[in-house]
């Protein structure tokens, strides 16, 4: 399998330094700051896109599932928030809520939740990031 790689660069004191972060093929770049991490300054975060990384693993994971149990996905959407929260042991991502909605025609939305549970259980991003976070999953049948 191949390894994937990202950068970051940081200029500048915490909190007034500003910083890039890019992938490696070069699919996303953008600016950094403390006030897009900590305010609601322009630019991205490292949640932001460790939130797009499980929504994209959790929704490939769940089409995966649908098609092994014989329903293939019109779509999957899926939207991640990422909690950043000040603990005792100071900042730490220590909830995300997935909410997926997936378009499946002739599944029962009994099949489509015991699907979506096991996408969230078994995806490489859920599993790398359920020791330390809390993981919830609304998955909703269009």
């Amino acid at each position: 399998m191949p390894i994937r790689t990202a950068s970051a660069r940081w200029s500048g004191s915490l909190q007034e330094g500003s910083g890039t972060i890019k992938t490696g093929k070069g699919g996303y770049e953008g600016n950094y700051s403390f006030k897009s991490r900590f305010e609601e300054g322009e630019g991205t975060n490292p949640e932001e896109l460790i939130g797009a990384a499980h929504a994209g693993c959790f929704s490939m994971a769940f089409s995966k599932a649908l098609a092994d149990a014989g329903f293939t996905p019109t779509s999957v959407e899926t939207t991640a928030k990422v909690h950043l929260d000040k603990t005792d042991a100071g900042f730490g991502v220590t909830r995300i809520d997935l909410e997926t909605v997936g378009n499946v025609p002739g599944v029962d939305a009994d099949t489509f939740q015991k699907l979506a549970e096991g996408a969230k259980e078994n995806c490489p991003i859920s599993r790398l990031l359920s020791p330390g976070a809390e993981i919830s999953l609304s998955a909703t049948l269009s």
